[in-house]
């Protein structure tokens, strides 16, 4: 068995550390840049609310469907666990069937919730 020592766990994190530093300061630089080298011109008619040059007709809360919105979760939900499964497939083999359960043990409450919201028929369109 091979000892790790805490110098090169150390240099592993020493890396992630640099990238989180490096990430945050070109954030925060660009902020810090863009406001004082941006325009600074204010007035009462720029500083009023634009709506695409129109003025405003009636009210701007109507109502969506529930489906709508019931969509665009299931598709954020679907899309995060693809994520996952791109790594998974790519060492599939050296996996072997242990990695195999564990997928199906991820997986599976994802597709419980998919046919439960089938059944409901929350993706059926009128």
């Amino acid at each position: 068995m091979e000892s790790i020592s805490i110098d090169a766990i150390q240099m592993d994190y020493l890396a992630i550390l640099a990238q989180f530093v490096i990430a945050s300061g070109f954030v925060l630089g660009t902020f810090f840049l863009t406001h004082k080298l941006g325009p600074k011109f204010k007035s009462d008619k720029k500083l009023q609310a634009f709506e695409c040059g129109l003025e405003s007709i009636g009210d701007a809360r109507l109502p969506f469907s529930v489906k709508y919105f019931l969509a665009a979760i299931l598709f954020v939900l679907f899309d995060a666990e693809i994520i996952f499964f791109y790594p998974w497939a790519v060492n599939f083999r050296e996996l072997g069937e242990s990695g195999l359960l564990k997928m199906v043990l991820f997986v599976s409450p994802f597709l419980l919730g998919f046919y439960y919201v089938i059944k409901k028929g929350a993706l059926k369109w009128e």
